[in-house]
């Protein structure tokens, strides 16, 4: 008598199947679900009820067993209302038993039977094809999303009815077709680098970072336009390929933020989260940890505007993220990894009334308080950023002028050309994670990053005037590979050095 339905759990960032087993037992007329069930999986016992009885499907008045295992897993959510009810129809005796072997079912129900939008469905399919199973019941919003993964009929699922009908062979589902949809709008869209006057060093510096997928600070007066530039950035970023889409996708499924229409995301994320977030929205966490904005800016731009005025601790917690591009939380239930490689854009004022060295309005701050201002960004983080510029005021002849910038789609080109040289570069590299120079480890810096004579003299020079760190050291080595990359250089000369050693930190404490 006892049936069988096999869903999905999603455990970080990874799906794990779980077996759904129904079956009655002595007592009075009721439902119990074990198996280590949060709140939503419990009240599963009366959607299921409802909606099978509103489908035209006699409930069966027994006392019914719902086991979900593995029982060490905690399960959370409502997408196990389908399979449960799917089990508990088998039971009754209205399908057989073996009409859903090498099917996943996942879905929620509501009280009428429909099926409703599900979290998490594309590393849920991803599952499913690694598993072998053949086909999938998903809810009808989530189809485009799972048919992503190829070699895996997935079926749009839109009432109980229609499921209950199509598995006795009435009236059949047709497996999922995608649609040749045209270009979906990126989630933002970025300002182009024609509509900003002036600041060409600064545009000259994104450029560099946007090719080598390299971290940036800029520092300035307010309205000098470190917002703008950096709302910029994203048009000038290379196209992602297609795991890049996936892994991007599969993150925004997880934590439930892929836009509705949108089964695959495109383009680069730009997340700019609010001075206010605290260390957990950022990074991720939870009861049951969720991945936060690092995770979302995954392949993409973390903007953090108003560096200095985030918290201590919020800001603290990026720097291991920042050097192994992944977070992993840790609870008491757990550990779980999440991808955050990602690219920092961050911007601040020098000072807190925002005018310590800007040349027409004076400072009000006293030299203690603008030190002060400075050392809410620590040391060790700001040697974890390669790019520092300073945006100074634009001139009131710029602003007022006709002429144009050079537009983003030309900039875009040479930085898809300076990660084409990266791309063939590490493509025998046995660390497949590299894709950018800001990527490297210092096995590949030694082997991609040799000074000749004269870059030697000069760095030789800058590390003792400079009081370079090792990790500063490696940056600028990696800093000026991008540059050599977008002159088509093979070799690092000493220009190039030069151009990046004059991006290291100004700040009055800066850690060159």
């Amino acid at each position: 008598m006892l049936a069988r339905v096999f869903s999905c759990a999603v455990i970080g960032l990874e799906g794990v199947i779980v077996e759904v087993e129904v079956d009655y037992t002595n007592g009075l007329p009721g439902m119990t679900i074990v198996g280590l069930p949060d709140a939503a999986v419990q009240e599963s016992r009366e959607r299921v009820q409802t909606a099978v009885k509103n489908a035209g499907l006699h409930f069966p008045r027994h006392r019914i067993v719902v086991n979900l295992s593995p029982a060490s897993i905690r399960k959370e959510g409502p997408a196990y209302d389908l399979p449960i009810a799917l089990g508990v129809i088998m039971l009754s005796g209205h399908l057989p038993h073996d009409v859903v072997d090498n099917t996943l079912v996942v879905g929620e129900l509501s009280l009428d039977g429909v099926v409703r939008h599900t979290r998490g469905v594309l590393p849920m399919a991803a599952t499913a094809r690694a598993n072998g199973y053949k086909r999938m019941f998903v809810p009808e919003s989530d189809a485009d999303e799972a048919a992503l993964i190829p070699d895996l009929e997935v079926y749009p699922v839109r009432t109980l009815a229609n499921l209950y009908d199509h598995l006795s062979g009435r009236r059949l589902i047709e497996p999922y077709q995608p649609s040749a949809a045209g270009e979906l709008e990126p989630l933002f869209i970025p300002t182009d680098f024609s509509e900003i006057k002036g600041q060409e060093h600064v545009k000259r510096a994104l450029e560099v970072a946007a090719a080598g997928g390299h971290n940036v600070l800029m520092v300035g007066s307010p309205g000098a336009g470190k917002t703008l530039l950096a709302r910029a950035l994203p048009g000038i970023l290379p196209e992602m390929s297609i795991e890049e889409s996936l892994d991007v996708t599969r993150i925004y499924s997880v934590a439930d933020q892929l836009p509705a229409g949108t089964p695959l995301i495109k383009h680069r994320p730009f997340r700019a989260p609010h001075h206010t977030i605290s260390h957990a929205g950022l990074v991720g966490g939870g009861n049951i940890p969720k991945p936060g904005e690092i995770s979302l800016a995954h392949r993409g731009v973390l903007f953090l505007d108003e560096f200095p005025e985030f918290g201590s601790r919020v800001l603290e917690v990026m720097r291991q993220p920042m050097e192994d591009k992944v977070v992993t939380i840790s609870r008491a239930k757990g550990s779980l990894t999440f991808s955050a490689n990602f690219q920092l854009i961050a911007a601040m004022n020098p000072c807190q009334c925002g005018y310590y060295g800007d040349p027409v309005k004076p400072c009000t701050c006293a030299p203690a308080a603008v030190t002060k201002y400075q050392k809410r960004i620590s040391g060790p983080l700001l040697d974890r950023i390669d790019i520092h510029i300073e945006v100074p005021r634009v001139e009131y002849e710029k602003l007022s002028g006709d002429r144009v910038g050079e537009p983003s789609s030309l900039i875009r080109q040479r930085v898809q050309a300076a990660r084409d040289i990266q791309r063939r570069r590490f493509a025998n590299s046995p660390s497949t994670d590299i894709v950018c120079n800001a990527d490297m480890r210092v096995g590949e810096i030694r082997q991609f990053c040799r000074l000749q004579d004269e870059g030697q003299s000069l760095m030789r020079a800058a590390m003792s005037q400079l009081n370079l760190s090792a990790r500063a050291y490696h940056r600028i080595l990696k800093l000026a590979r991008t540059i050599a990359d977008l002159a088509g250089s093979e070799k690092i000369q000493s220009a190039h050095l030069a151009e990046a050693l004059q991006y290291r930190s100004k700040l009055m404490h800066g850690a060159v």
